[in-house]
């Protein structure tokens, strides 16, 4: 399954609404510059049905450097986050057990021995 890409999404909309692809370029453009400001004012964006937007604290930790072995400490930070909301993860799961069951190996028929030689068990 290929990714979506910015470009391939406003296509996409632009397809289903009949909207002029300049506009819908503006609008996906405006919407992600606002969400990115709202999460450096420190702001949750909660968009109901589909899932929220925030940024949450990490502690500070040491760690490695693969280089040269040496211990550094990463300080504390704020990370951007996103969870789904409860329907999307329903729909995402739905799904899988679609495609589990699209790629479950068929089963396997039973044969029997007859004087003509093997023939399936229906």
């Amino acid at each position: 399954m290929p990714n979506i890409t910015k470009q391939s999404l406003i296509q996409e909309i632009a397809k289903s609404t009949g909207f002029v692809r300049g506009d819908i370029k503006t609008v996906v453009e405006q919407f992600l510059e606002l969400v990115g400001e709202k999460l450096v004012d420190g702001n949750t964006i909660e968009i109901r049905g589909f899932g929220t937007f925030s940024c949450k604290p990490r502690k500070a930790r040491p760690a490695r450097n693969p280089r040269t072995g040496e211990t550094v400490l990463i300080e504390e930070r704020l990370v951007p986050t996103f969870k789904f909301s409860n329907d999307i993860k329903d729909k995402i799961n739905s799904l899988e057990a679609i495609f589990d069951g699209a790629t479950a190996e068929p089963e396997a028929k039973e044969e029997t021995v007859t004087d003509s030689g093997l023939t399936p068990t229906p």
